[in-house]
């Protein structure tokens, strides 16, 4: 199935006259406030973010998977339901592939039908927190980790691999997440396995071509809950440091133990050069892995706050890579992804309406109480309007959820696939 632009533009037309008061009146307001409306709406459109191969089907967890019917079998199927996000949101220009779980059969035809939906491929993910099919060593007890070294060697050359078949379609970044720790006192030694770590991955980083970048992922615990190799962000600053000047650290919003200040995180490694993508989705107690902006809306705020803020002045950080990394069993995988990007949008248009300049003068001046109310003004501020017309402007839908109703996505999927199929993945 193909979303055709005449069939956004009916839809639209029903729902157009609402939205012009609406984004008229909102953007004579933030206009008499100093802010450039029409470089916010830019920067919306430009804000791309990529989804996962293996999102498009319904998520799992430790004790069972329920699957959603019509479910991409393959990544041809996968590339097309993105290509249905996007021509809905315009926010969903990338995919992340998770491999093996989405080797190309056809590089040429996988590029040429991404290339087709205005999707391009982001980072590549490894897999070395499960064993595959015919794989000869198993990484129960850890993979770059390992205290084997033909363990070790094993997922350094599946690591490779991987940026082998990156590097075929356009990707630029790896993305690196361990499984590998310990579940009980005195099963590793923790020295030993860091050092087995940092040098599997400087293996890896110096094979890597000289353009591409390394991200760090990190993980306080799960599926080890004793200890976890990259525990936090300063493990994996420092593998990073260890690796190179293309090594950074990756960030994922549920890879934090509660309460957890992950605004100063972001800010810190901003500062320092060595944030380099960003997974977003939301929880309520630990990697949750729920709908981005479902749980705590506000706390997300704050981060773009410093990532806006850290884009602006921070030039010595490269271009950040973005990822939605959530899953749930009971809502349609495609409208989970939608509502994401649309939480997505709210908070980095919110974050854009800061005044930056007034903030820091408040900071300087010690006024905690301005410096609140700035914050809470542009987060009360209802920036819908705004994230509607950029997507109007580009083509998409001014509410995306409703139109995928509309136009029976969901049911023609499953007329074209049936109700068996079962996207890999998680």
């Amino acid at each position: 199935m193909k979303i055709q632009k005449q069939q956004l533009e009916d839809l639209n037309k029903k729902g157009l006259e609402n939205h012009t008061s609406h984004f008229d009146f909102l953007a004579q307001s933030l206009s008499k406030s100093g802010v450039k409306v029409d470089s916010v709406i830019g920067k919306l459109a430009d804000f791309q973010v990529a989804i996962p191969s293996w999102a498009l089907g319904a998520g799992g967890t430790r004790f069972g998977r329920f699957s959603f019917s019509g479910e991409p079998a393959s990544l041809d199927q996968k590339i097309e339901d993105i290509g249905l996000i996007h021509s809905l949101t315009q926010t969903a220009g990338a995919v992340s592939l998770h491999i093996p779980w989405d080797v190309p059969n056809d590089y040429n035809a996988i590029k040429e039908l991404a290339a087709n939906h205005k999707i391009k491929f982001d980072a590549v993910n490894s897999n070395t927190f499960q064993d595959q099919k015919n794989q000869k060593e198993s990484y129960k007890y850890g993979s770059l980790s390992n205290t084997s070294a033909a363990v070790r060697e094993q997922a350094i050359a599946h690591n490779k691999e991987v940026v082998e078949i990156g590097n075929k379609l356009g990707s630029k970044a790896l993305t690196v997440w361990l499984a590998d720790g310990s579940s009980f006192p005195g099963q590793n030694n923790f020295q030993t396995a860091l050092t087995h770590t940092q040098n599997s991955l400087i293996s890896i980083y110096e094979d890597m071509p000289a353009d591409w970048k390394l991200y760090i992922e990190y993980k306080p615990y799960e599926p080890n809950f004793y200890s976890t190799v990259i525990q936090d962000w300063g493990t994996s600053l420092m593998l990073a440091n260890g690796c190179g000047d293309r090594a950074y650290t990756l960030v994922d919003l549920g890879h934090h133990l509660p309460n957890t200040n992950i605004e100063q995180i972001v800010s810190v490694l901003m500062l320092k050069g060595k944030l380099g993508g960003f997974h977003f989705n939301d929880s309520k107690y630990g990697d949750d892995d729920l709908t981005v902006g479902s749980i705590k809306p506000y706390a997300l705020f704050l981060i773009f706050n410093e990532l806006v803020y850290g884009m602006q002045n921070n030039t010595q950080n490269p271009e950040l890579g973005w990822m939605i990394d959530a899953s749930h069993n009971v809502k349609d995988p495609l409208e989970d992804l939608i509502q994401s990007l649309e939480a997505i949008q709210e908070a980095y248009a919110k974050a854009l309406l800061i005044d930056q300049q007034a903030l820091k003068t408040a900071q300087e001046a010690h006024d905690v109480t301005a410096c609140q109310e700035l914050l809470q003004h542009a987060y009360r501020t209802d920036v819908r309007p705004l994230i509607r017309e950029a997507r109007l402007r580009h083509g998409g839908a001014l509410h995306p959820i409703d139109a995928y109703r509309a136009l029976d996505v969901r049911k023609n999927l499953i007329k074209e696939r049936g109700n068996k199929t079962v996207a890999t993945g998680l």
